[in-house]
């Protein structure tokens, strides 16, 4: 069986409502990390490893992916690779998702990714096991984390539990990272239309004796951005340094775009970030402040650890804290 696996589905359809207002302006996959969407770190991360064409699913807030990966008629390009839409007028979940997109996706072996994950770490490993085992689906696993809630057999990297869905287990716990790699025997096992997480349709097969396994990849970084404190922490976590992205250039953190309006007089400090066509008037101050594009700060206004769309300003305390895993 060949190493390569030439397409991904990412899941972009989500509803992000922890991280609302933000989300009331568009899905949380295109929720900006740096003034760059976080769908296109998913996007370079599979790139990386090999994929070549993305299917994305979309419910909420559609037409955002319009604007900001130029979706048209179904389809759009990301760094001159294909991207198919499959939109959701009743969000289908992870499992119902996969099957409403199988046309898309084709009969060979593919990658699932969360569109909110923002994450850093060999997706090699992850392939290899996938198609060395010939198993039905494969979940990239780490060790740490607050919800470690998938059972694996350290000794075969079989899966025996989920969500405590079969009980009874003593095996070790692992944090799932949204990441993994199906076989395309899984679409025969996700009933048409339906709405349902991948989650119970994998405990129905494991009940049935087929094997479903677990890759742990504890290097490289894994962020949870799931509330605006931890969107915030990321930005401050990553304009210190501590993490960079193998997948991106050196200088692919800009926190001033290209296009912003900085007047006279205007101060920015801390992990500030501002997009495009933010405006921040004469004499500002911002610390920790993130710009949406059209967000505009009055002159002289003093603005700290906030986030400022064009429609809202979120407020909210960014003390130190785990963001990830």
């Amino acid at each position: 069986m060949s190493g390569e696996i030439k397409t991904a589905f990412v899941l972009g359809a989500g509803l992000g409502t922890r991280l609302r207002p933000l989300t009331d302006e568009r899905p949380k996959p295109l929720v900006p990390i740096f003034n760059k969407p976080l769908i296109t770190f998913a996007f370079d991360h599979l790139i990386a490893a090999g994929v070549t064409r993305f299917v994305v699913n979309t419910h909420h807030r559609p037409e955002a992916y319009a604007r900001w990966l130029g979706e048209a008629n179904g389809r759009a390009e990301y760094r001159g690779y294909p991207i198919f839409f499959r939109h959701e007028p009743v969000l289908l979940e992870t499992g119902g998702g996969i099957k409403n997109a199988a046309g898309l996706i084709g009969d060979e072996p593919f990658l699932v990714y969360n569109g909110d994950v923002l994450a850093d770490f060999p997706l090699q490993s992850l392939i290899a096991s996938h198609q060395r085992s010939g198993r039905i689906a494969t979940l990239a696993l780490r060790a740490s984390g607050a919800e470690r809630r998938i059972q694996r057999d350290p000794s075969t990297g079989r899966i025996t539990d989920m969500r405590g869905l079969i009980g009874g287990r003593s095996e070790p716990s692992f944090l799932f990272t949204g990441v993994s790699v199906f076989s395309p025997e899984i679409f025969q096992h996700i009933p048409a239309g339906d709405v349902v997480s991948i989650i119970p349709v994998l405990v129905d097969l494991m009940r049935r004796g087929v094997v479903v396994g677990g890759e742990l990849i504890d290097e490289g970084v894994w962020f949870d951005i799931g509330n605006i404190p931890s969107y915030m922490g990321v930005h401050r976590v990553l304009k210190e340094g501590t993490h960079t992205f193998s997948y991106l250039p050196a200088d692919w953190l800009q926190p001033v775009q290209s296009g912003a309006r900085i007047r006279p007089g205007a101060s920015i400090a801390g992990f500030s970030a501002v997009a495009a066509g933010a405006d921040v008037g004469e004499d500002a101050v911002l610390e920790n402040v993130i710009l949406w594009p059209d967000a505009k700060v009055e002159p002289r206004a003093r603005l700290i650890d906030a986030v400022l769309t064009s429609q809202s300003v979120c407020q909210c305390d960014c003390a130190p804290g785990s963001i990830g895993a």
